[in-house]
C-alpha cells in the first residue's frame, strides 16, 4: 500500500511525511524539484505537479491512498479537479483532503469556495474520504513576527469574534492517523468530515495579549481595518492574492471561526493528547524554535 502526498514540501506536508514514516507507511511525494526536496531515504520522490498530467499519472501508479493539499493559486480549483479525476482513473478510492473551516460558509473567499467545490466532488465521485476542515494556522504568525517584535503591534486584522487557531503539527498528525486508517482498511471506509481547531478561540486582542506576556512588553492589536493589511501583502504577493486575503480576514472579523460543540474533545481523543496551545507556539517562535519538531 502506497500513500501519495501532495504539498509535501509545505509546513503541513513536511510534518505529515515524518508522521507517516514513523508509522511505517510506504510514502511517495509529488514535488516540482526533487533536487530541493529533503525527505527520509525511504520516501519515494516523484517529479511533477498537479497540472502535469503525464507526471501525475505516473505518480499514481501503485498508489491506493491520496493526501490532497492544494495551495492558494489562481488555478487551485483546476488543480483539485484534475488531481481527483486522475486519482479515480488510477483506481484510488481512499482520500484525505485538507479543506478549510467554514469552506461551505465563506463562499465569497476564492480558496474557501474552491475547497467547498472539491468537497462536493469527493462526495459525487464516491470517494471514501476524510475531509479535514482546518482553522487558521498558528504558523501564519511567522509572516507577522517581525512586525510584532519590532513595532509592538499585532497586525493581523482577525477581529473580535475569535478564531480557533491550530498548530500545523496537529493538522499533520491528524492527517497521518486518517491516512493510515484508510490505507490499512480492507475496503473503502465511510466518508468523514473533521473540524480541526485549537483548544483556544482567540480574538485579535487576545493574540496581542499573549505576545505581550511572552515578550514581556506591550503589544497592541492593530484593529480590524484590513486596508493596511491588504496593502502590505500586495508588496509580497500578487495583487489578486492580497485582495483574497483581505476577503478572508473580513470574514474572520464578521463571523470568526468558532468551534462546534465537541470539536476540541473529538480531536483531542483522536490524537490521544492535548492540543498544542497558541501560547506555547508563540513561546517557541519567540525563542527561535519556530514550532519545529
Amino acid at each position: 500500500m502506497t500513500i501519495l502526498v501532495t504539498g509535501a514540501t509545505g509546513r503541513v506536508g513536511g510534518h505529515l511525511v515524518q508522521q507517516l514514516v514513523q508509522r511505517g507507511a510506504k510514502v511517495r511525494v509529488l514535488v516540482r524539484d526533487p533536487a530541493k526536496a529533503r525527505f527520509p531515504a525511504q520516501v519515494e520522490v516523484a517529479q511533477g505537479e498537479l497540472l502535469d498530467i503525464d507526471a501525475l499519472r505516473a505518480a499514481f501508479v501503485g498508489v491506493d491512498t491520496l493526501f490532497l493539499l492544494n495551495a492558494v493559486a489562481a488555478d487551485e480549483f483546476t488543480q483539485a479537479i484534475v488531481a481527483l479525476n486522475v486519482a479515480r482513473q488510477a483506481g484510488v478510492e481512499r482520500v484525505v483532503y485538507l479543506s478549510v473551516f467554514h469552506a461551505d460558509r465563506f463562499a465569497n473567499v476564492p480558496h474557501f469556495a474552491v475547497k467547498s467545490g472539491a468537497e462536493r466532488m469527493l462526495e459525487q465521485m464516491g470517494f471514501g474520504a476524510t475531509i479535514l476542515r482546518a482553522a487558521y494556522f498558528f504558523d501564519n504568525e511567522r509572516m507577522i513576527q517581525d512586525v510584532i517584535t519590532g513595532h509592538g503591534v499585532y497586525p493581523m486584522p482577525i477581529g473580535g469574534k475569535g478564531l480557533a487557531m491550530i498548530d500545523a503539527r496537529d493538522i499533520a498528525e491528524t492527517a497521518a492517523i486518517e491516512l493510515v486508517r484508510r490505507a490499512q482498511a480492507p475496503g473503502p471506509l465511510p466518508s468523514l468530515t473533521l473540524n480541526l481547531v485549537g483548544p483556544d478561540t482567540l480574538t485579535g486582542a487576545d493574540a496581542a495579549a499573549v505576545w505581550s506576556q511572552v515578550l514581556g512588553r506591550p503589544v497592541v492589536y492593530g484593529g480590524d481595518d484590513p486596508t493596511g493589511f491588504e496593502q502590505g501583502l500586495a508588496n509580497a504577493m500578487p495583487r489578486w492574492m492580497a485582495y483574497e486575503m483581505r476577503l478572508m480576514v473580513e470574514r474572520f472579523a464578521s463571523d470568526g471561526m468558532i468551534p462546534e460543540p465537541g470539536d476540541v474533545e473529538r480531536l483531542t481523543e483522536l490524537l490521544g493528547r492535548p492540543l498544542r496551545t497558541y501560547r506555547d507556539f508563540v513561546r517557541e517562535l519567540a525563542a527561535g524554535g519556530g514550532g519545529v519538531g
